[in-house]
């Protein structure tokens, strides 16, 4: 069975419908790794909705918008249920830390790109995927240097997907003061600078960490 030692914890990995569908899962030929590789199908399709949004009205704007929240929560099943079937069902593989890492980085750039290019602020989109990618590299970092991972926020993974979703969704009622993209432009700079706090929040703690030997 693979390691646990660094795992994020996750109220939601005690729940029961999570413990079934891992169960389904275990019993299919369905590997964690194509779960990942889901994972990162479910973030192309939420990107792109965010992007088309950007340039759509009404009703069609409407429904993008939802299926853009749907399918960034659908990543984060993804993301749930590849870990929980590779450890808890006993079907971890050699090669699945990678496939655990390289998806979560590919799928955060398409979400925030995705919405970054609906609002035709790429250079915006650029920064919060950077620092994100930051959060994770310091995570990273802190297990190479011996003192595990710290999952800590305020703009880890499931913070970032969580604001996203949450703006997708208040921003359906823009129409209600003739907004277009205002929701999730402040959402976005939210993230960016978020996320930079948490990579610079990590980076002391960890260095405090390793002084502590």
């Amino acid at each position: 069975m693979a390691s646990t030692e660094n795992r994020r914890p996750l109220a939601s990995r005690d729940t029961r419908w999570a413990a079934q569908i891992t169960r389904w899962l275990a019993g299919t030929s369905i590997t964690p790794n194509q779960i990942s590789i889901a994972g990162i199908g479910a973030a192309f399709l939420s990107g792109g909705c965010f992007w088309l949004a950007g340039e759509s009205f009404g009703w069609t704007r409407a429904i993008l918008l939802l299926l853009a929240a749907v399918f960034c929560q659908l990543r984060l099943l993804c993301n749930l249920l590849d870990g929980m079937v590779a450890i808890e069902a006993g079907r971890a593989s050699p090669d699945g830390g990678f496939w655990n890492e390289l998806p979560d980085r590919v799928a955060d750039m398409l979400i925030l790109m995705g919405i970054a290019l609906g609002l035709g602020a790429p250079a915006l989109g650029w920064a919060a995927v950077s620092f994100a990618f930051l959060t994770a590299y310091i995570r990273q970092l802190g297990i190479g240097c011996g003192a595990g991972a710290d999952f800590s926020g305020p703009m880890a993974k499931p913070h970032r997907m969580a604001l996203v979703t949450a703006a997708a969704v208040l921003s359906l009622a823009e129409p209600l003061w003739g907004g277009h993209g205002q929701v999730l432009l402040v959402g976005l700079w939210l993230i960016a600078l978020g996320a930079a706090f948490t990579a610079l929040r990590r980076s002391v703690r960890l260095v405090w960490k390793l002084r502590a030997g």
